[in-house]
């Protein structure tokens, strides 16, 4: 467990980087630094409950607003779950409301979409591309697990994800364990392999269907797609999975929120 006594070197040491970058960081940036190494250090788990802000104000010797605000900024960004009357708990990907918030096709109806179907076509672990190393921050020629599914709304192929992870940190990733898998592949990497992913950034353009991937989305060949390069991360900013993805929008549109 890490040690975020008052008078701990560890504290210390993490307010001063929380500070490092800038002639004045607010405190509640730095309180929200300490509770971001808690969760990457694995103090508190996906799903479980972290202490009040009564108690992580006494923990820093803050204030209790100075807490909330970082807890709040915390929950903004779905690493924290707040729930009414339970308290503030650790946000896991087998949670509804976490578990499809990287998903952002909506269909052009405004309707609920069909239940998301996946279905795993092959996993391999192969020697990374230079692209996929320089994503994932690895040495050129390590091990990545390579994936590739089929995503189904409403019962209609929609998307094709290529994925890589790094092959240390997912051993024993294997398509045996995928088909058997029964939750959400974020929250398969989650449980079993101890990686949460907590932020992602996407890149966007418009291709046309492959000969090889056309077959997989039931369309001909040249078909327009919407092409989604993500790389994914955990705390700490890691990189742990590149993945691209490609998105028949005939009834589907890509939403997202700009604030």
């Amino acid at each position: 467990m890490a040690d975020f006594r008052p008078d701990s070197p560890l504290r210390s040491r993490a307010i001063r980087q929380a500070g490092a970058g800038a002639a004045f960081s607010p405190l509640y940036r730095q309180i929200k630094d300490l509770l971001l190494q808690g969760l990457e250090q694995g103090e508190w788990k996906p799903g479980e409950l972290i202490p009040s802000e009564i108690d992580l104000a006494a923990r820093f010797q803050v204030s209790q607003g100075t807490v909330r605000k970082a807890v709040d900024e915390l929950a903004a960004e779905h690493m924290l779950v707040r729930r009414q009357g339970k308290g503030t708990f650790v946000a896991t990907h087998h949670e509804a409301r976490i578990r499809y918030r990287f998903l952002r096709l909506a269909p052009d109806d405004a309707s609920e979409p069909g239940r998301v179907e996946s279905r795993v076509l092959e996993c391999r672990r192969l020697r990374a591309t230079a692209e996929v190393a320089r994503a994932l921050e690895l040495r050129a020629g390590e091990t990545v697990v390579s994936i590739r599914r089929q995503l189904s709304l409403g019962r209609v192929p929609t998307i094709i994800d290529d994925i890589w992870v790094p092959g240390a940190a997912f051993k024993g990733l294997t398509l045996e364990l995928l088909k058997a898998n029964r939750v959400p592949l974020y929250g398969l990497f989650e449980s079993e392999f101890g990686v949460s992913m907590v932020r992602a950034d996407e890149k966007i353009r418009a291709v046309a269907a492959s000969e090889e991937i056309a077959p997989l989305l039931q369309v001909a060949p040249a078909t327009p797609l919407l092409q989604v390069d993500r790389i994914s991360y955990t705390y700490g900013d890691r990189p742990m999975e590149m993945r691209r993805g490609l998105y028949l929008t005939d009834h589907y549109h890509y939403r997202n929120s700009l604030n």
